[in-house]
């Protein structure tokens, strides 16, 4: 199944969008429903903060009282955990039961407005954030009951708008009226939901278009750090790092809208064996078979294996790597070279344009580009040697 973490600030409309997935399909965990329920009389975790905190914080119809509890585990932060470790566990399993019986092939959608103050994002294949301006937010807050200043404290206690945008891969904007704000659910539910889901149960890859297209993006860094943690959570010690290498990894640079990465292994044994592969596919990267070697450099292949993403949203190529090996090392020193190097970026992104501009090279842009790096190998080599680059360290 497809898991999408979906969250958004407190006004911002993300119940609007959880509504409507679940009328197109979609499988929900409501984590606020989901913390009441645990809590609800007659479960073992209300008599268990019964007992932690008193009698006080239980209302004279069995039932919590928030208010109550708030007031103690707010302003003391012993409590508050003492509060998590009765909660969370059973909030967890509760989750995990409603994921567990949605069907192979599926969407599950986990309604989670703190996923980005706990830092959940690699826990899913997609997030989607829902946003809106705080003003607007802070209106629809005081037209449910709350005071302005109440509005503005919640809002202010929640991750701000740049934390949510470096965890979303979807953001949905909620300015105008509840109909334009579905059209847009819509749309993600048709052209990357339910794409994304059945390319994930069958283990499909998405490729790039043939039609070589050069564009820049801004997004691509956060992109980049966001889907190599995603990768990083998902294979856990059996990766030793993961990088954004390639020219989506270098501010500025045109590039094809394809987010290449690098996992580095202590050997290609450990990258074949089946948990790994396993591992990789079950988080939305399915290995592509025949791909086992770079293009001949140094009158030799640079061995790896390959993996394909399966969001139709972005391109993203998983390149496996031996931890210290050729290929390894010049992904890494070549991209911090263009990093580093204002003419070498600018000859490469010549070369691309006029790669891109050729319809008989075009449909060979990888291989069409090969001579290039062989001619330019020396000045990366000098460039590395005159400022000390080094690759990183394995487990940095």
């Amino acid at each position: 199944m497809l898991r999408v973490g979906l969250t958004g600030g407190i006004g911002a409309g993300k119940s609007t969008v959880a509504r409507r997935l679940i009328e197109r399909g979609a499988h929900l965990a409501d984590a606020d429903a989901i913390a009441r329920e645990v809590v609800a009389p007659g479960e073992p975790a209300l008599a268990e903060i019964a007992d932690r905190f008193g009698g006080g914080v239980i209302a004279a119809d069995g039932t919590l009282d928030r208010a109550a509890l708030g007031a103690i585990v707010f302003r003391d932060e012993a409590a508050r955990r003492d509060l998590e470790a009765i909660t969370h566990p059973r909030i967890a399993e509760r989750t995990s039961q409603i994921a567990a019986s949605t069907p192979d092939g599926a969407v599950f959608v986990h309604d989670m407005p703190l996923l980005v103050e706990k830092d959940l994002a690699s826990s899913y294949h997609l997030v989607v954030v829902v946003h809106a301006d705080e003003q607007i937010r802070v209106q629809r807050v005081i037209a449910r009951g709350s005071t302005e200043q109440d509005a503005r404290a919640r809002i202010a206690a929640q991750a701000d708008d740049e934390a949510r945008r470096d965890a979303a891969d979807v953001w949905l904007e909620n300015h105008g009226d509840e109909e334009d704000l579905r059209a847009e659910v819509d749309r993600l539910w048709d052209e990357r939901l339910v794409p994304f889901a059945h390319n994930l149960w069958h283990r499909t890859r998405v490729r790039r278009p043939e039609r070589v297209e050069l564009v820049t993006d801004p997004t691509w860094a956060a992109t980049g750090v966001r889907l190599a943690a995603r990768v990083a959570a998902a294979l856990r010690e059996r990766a030793l790092r993961v990088d954004h290498i390639g020219s989506t990894a270098v501010p500025g640079l045109a590039a094809k809208d394809v987010i290449d990465l690098q996992v580095a292994v202590r050997s290609l044994d450990d990258a074949d064996a089946p948990d790994f592969i396993e591992a990789l596919a079950r988080a939305g990267y399915p290995r592509v078979a025949g791909v086992d070697a770079d293009h001949p450099k140094d009158e030799q292949d640079w061995p790896k294996r390959f993996h394909g993403g399966c969001d139709p949203g972005q391109v993203v190529h998983v390149h496996v790597r031996e931890v210290g090996s050729p290929g390894w090392v010049w992904a890494l020193r070549f991209r911090d070279w263009l990093r580093a190097d204002g003419a070498g970026r600018g000859d490469y992104e010549a070369l691309k344009r006029r790669i891109a501009a050729d319809e008989t090279r075009w449909a060979r842009y990888p291989e069409a580009k090969e001579p290039w790096f062989d001619a330019v190998h020396p000045r990366v080599l000098a460039w590395a040697e005159e400022t000390g680059w080094q690759p990183p360290a394995a487990g940095e």
